[in-house]
């Protein structure tokens, strides 16, 4: 599956209705953006399974705000729902790979249980 355009309109839908999504916060003025874009549509071909939406800061401010973004690109991963992993900055092809293995390992259910342990 290629990447999909998010808005303010489908982002929860999308998120809440999927195992896995990933999310690129991103704008077309910015280098390191415009770097990652073509890693992160060839991982969107290579995992078919997984949803890859992409937001614009600039058409969706208001999304990128409610979503705390402070850099970009920051590439968001939820599963099941729950935000699972949010970094700034854009990895390379090997590094996002890494991150799609670990979210699809990840037992989100035993995590927020840790979590809650912890508190």
């Amino acid at each position: 599956m290629a990447t999909i355009n998010l808005s303010a309109e489908d982002f929860e839908r999308t998120v809440t209705s999927n195992d896995i999504v990933f999310v690129d916060f991103w704008a077309s003025w910015c280098g390191p953006c415009r770097m990652f874009a073509p890693v992160y549509e060839n991982a969107s071909t290579e995992h078919p399974d997984i949803v890859f939406g992409k937001v614009d800061t600039e058409a969706e401010q208001a999304l990128a705000a409610s979503a705390q973004i402070t850099s970009i690109p920051t590439l968001m991963a939820f599963k099941g729902g729950t935000l699972v992993f949010s970094q700034p900055g854009a990895l390379p092809a090997a590094a996002l790979e890494q991150v799609i293995n670990a979210i699809r390992d990840l037992d989100v259910e035993a995590a927020l249980a840790e979590q809650r342990q912890s508190a």
